[in-house]
């Protein structure tokens, strides 16, 4: 697994503990916004990262006319 998918899964996971937190509600108003903050902060890492993959698949699909590419995969690679 590539490093930028794990960092990916990070930022998902750590806006899902901010979100938790924020709901329980048992935070002073400093420590919501900073929560907050950084909630903002990875949505926007998040966002960043989807936009780059649709790019990309754009690219690998010929702006978007997909194409069978099943030929290109080596299935060794995707087993392991």
């Amino acid at each position: 697994m590539s490093d930028t998918i794990k960092e990916f899964e990070s930022a998902i996971a750590a806006m899902e503990r901010i979100v938790k937190q924020l709901e329980e509600g048992d935070l002073a108003l400093d420590k919501s916004l900073a929560l907050f903050e950084r909630g903002v902060s990875l949505s926007r890492y998040c966002h960043d990262q989807l936009g780059s993959a649709e790019r990309r698949i754009e690219q690998l699909t010929e702006r978007g006319d997909l194409r069978d590419a099943s030929q290109l995969i080596d299935l060794d690679d995707v087993e392991r």
